[in-house]
């Protein structure tokens, strides 16, 4: 909440002066769905820990493996801009997903369901629509160059 609103004063404060950003790309904002901020809306996913309590490892195995499918199958086609693991928590929040052009909520909860361990339980999510830069599936590129190794 604190840097939204400083987020708001900055903005208001550029407003005020009519500032303008003299390294402006039109086009590229217009390809990223910026708004005239550099911002725009994505949806915020907090993975946790599903209902399904199963031990039964073959299950487990075979759902977090098309998990990981599915989070490079989202990514390629441009939907999952961000995922990551997140370390133990008293929420039971298990990771984070950032999906990227999407129109509704509903769509959202369309493609997590493509995910076999949503589908099966083990995890579970919630929703929340983000306001940030527009910028932020370009770091996707530079992604593909830095790893060494996958799990």
């Amino acid at each position: 909440m604190k840097y939204l609103l400083l987020l708001i004063a900055l903005l208001t404060v550029n407003l005020a002066f009519g500032q303008t950003n003299p390294d402006y790309d039109k086009a590229l904002a217009e390809k990223l769905g910026a708004d005239e901020y550099g911002m725009k809306s994505y949806f915020l996913v907090m993975l946790k820990t599903g209902p399904n309590t199963t031990t039964d490892q073959e299950l487990i195995n075979e759902s977090f493996r098309g998990h990981l499918e599915n989070i490079n199958r989202l990514e390629a086609e441009g939907i999952l801009i961000v995922a990551g693991p997140l370390d133990k928590n008293d929420k039971n929040y298990r990771g984070i997903f950032i999906l990227n052009n999407l129109k509704s909520r509903e769509e959202a909860k369309e493609v997590l369901q493509t995910d076999p361990a949503i589908k099966n339980g083990l995890l579970d999510f919630e929703i929340y629509t983000w306001y940030g830069s527009a910028a932020l599936p370009e770091y996707l590129q530079f992604s593909q160059k830095i790893w060494k190794s996958q799990p």
